[in-house]
């Protein structure tokens, strides 16, 4: 079935999510464009999960609208699903199958042709490097390659639309090298969306950065142009001796400074530190540098800092009391709403299970809800997993 026509794989229009009084999100708006990689960046509690939950249909919003691909998340949520692969922070793995065995069972319950699965399989395998891996048990994984393998069952069935939420939380730096170019590796034709706490990751791979604060966005650009225009321009810090305070007009006319710092630091010579803020988009470093030798201050270092996401982060973030979208409960006068309302509620949702993806999450309950594969006495074949789910995987499919 086909889509309706879009300009944009996700569209997020005025959407708002409250519990009880509280709002975990507020009139979130953004777009992203097919092909993009775009990075959901907040503190904790700012919103970023729940957003991602609802596009994937786990949650319903309050009020507002979001399509993924041209399908509404609401009306239209199995056409959705189709079209998207979920990572979410706890990768839905099931410990006591093999690399193999858990992929065939999801390329099932997604609705892959038997007659594709194994090239399906094979394919999402080679994508994120799982090759040494097939017939390993997914508990004896390391905490790298269980993301890998979370990401293999993301893209199974080759979906248009990834959402990643945290997708390198817990690993070593290496692992979040190799991690980070899986990602890269998967974009171009796929459009990529992904929350992330690593502000450096955020600017090495996405093209676009949306900020979420409050459970509001505050801003969405380039990382380049957040950097440029929220912060400032260079810096540039020097050690000098021989210093005149006559000379500050000089440096202040210069072509872009903006400000002058002067500050005495203790050395054997009597050094001063020169403090130099410029304008965004200019770097007149060289001449600064040719000036101050031109009336005979010796330089003994110079060095340039340009701002970082990290800057502009913590600028537009900045808050007394962050708000935690799980820690907003049900008014005091209704105790025993958390359980009626069960995946919605709040406290319901701080203790994440170990399933998450919704289609993964239905078909498992609908085949066997008391008895996941790996509780099987025996270990499953890839075989007897799907013909077990055969039914499930048909009706979420």
């Amino acid at each position: 079935m086909a889509g309706p026509s879009t300009p944009n794989a996700i569209e997020v229009e005025h959407l708002s999510k409250t519990y009880g009084t509280t709002a975990a999100i507020e009139d979130v708006v953004f777009t992203v464009k097919p092909g993009e990689i775009v990075g959901f960046l907040g503190p904790n509690g700012a919103g970023k999960t729940t957003t991602m939950r609802i596009l994937t249909g786990y949650l319903p919003a309050t009020s507002g609208t979001a399509r993924i691909a041209g399908f509404d998340v609401h009306t239209q949520s199995m056409e959705v699903r189709k079209r998207i692969g979920y990572l979410p922070e706890l990768p839905p793995l099931y410990p006591g199958m093999t690399v193999t065995e858990y992929l065939f069972f999801v390329a099932r319950i997604k609705g892959v042709r038997r007659s594709d699965r194994a090239a399906a399989v094979q394919r999402s395998i080679q994508a994120c490097g799982l090759e040494e891996k097939t017939e390993t048990l997914i508990r004896k994984l390391s905490k790298g390659y269980r993301q890998r393998v979370g990401l293999a069952q993301a893209i199974v069935h080759d979906p248009p639309v990834i959402i990643l939420d945290e997708p390198t939380v817990g690993l070593d730096p290496r692992q979040i090298i190799e991690v980070r170019n899986l990602i890269k590796g998967l974009a171009g034709d796929r459009t990529i969306i992904l929350s992330t706490h690593i502000l450096p990751e955020a600017s090495m791979i996405c093209d676009r950065v949306t900020i979420i604060n409050q459970g509001r966005v505050v801003a969405t650009d380039t990382p380049e142009n957040l950097m440029s225009q929220m912060v400032g321009g260079t810096q540039y810090t020097l050690e000098v001796n021989h210093w005149q305070d006559l000379l500050a007009p000089k440096i202040e006319n210069i072509s872009g400074v903006q400000q002058l710092e002067v500050e005495s630091i203790e050395s054997p010579d009597e050094r001063q530190q020169l403090q130099v803020t410029c304008t965004p988009e200019s770097e007149p470093g060289n001449t600064i540098a040719r000036t101050l030798i031109q009336w005979g201050v010796a330089i003994h270092e110079m060095r340039r800092t340009r701002p970082s996401l990290e800057d502009v982060f913590l600028e537009l973030t900045t808050q007394e009391e962050p708000i935690s979208e799980f820690e907003a409960g049900p008014p005091s006068s209704e105790p025993d709403q958390s359980e009626r309302l069960g995946p919605e509620s709040p406290h319901a949702d701080a203790d994440k299970p170990k399933v998450q993806d919704p289609v993964i999450a239905a078909a498992s309950a609908a085949s066997n809800p008391a008895e996941p594969p790996d509780a099987q006495p025996l270990e499953p074949t890839s075989e007897a997993v799907i013909n077990s789910t055969q039914n499930a995987g048909e009706a979420s499919a």
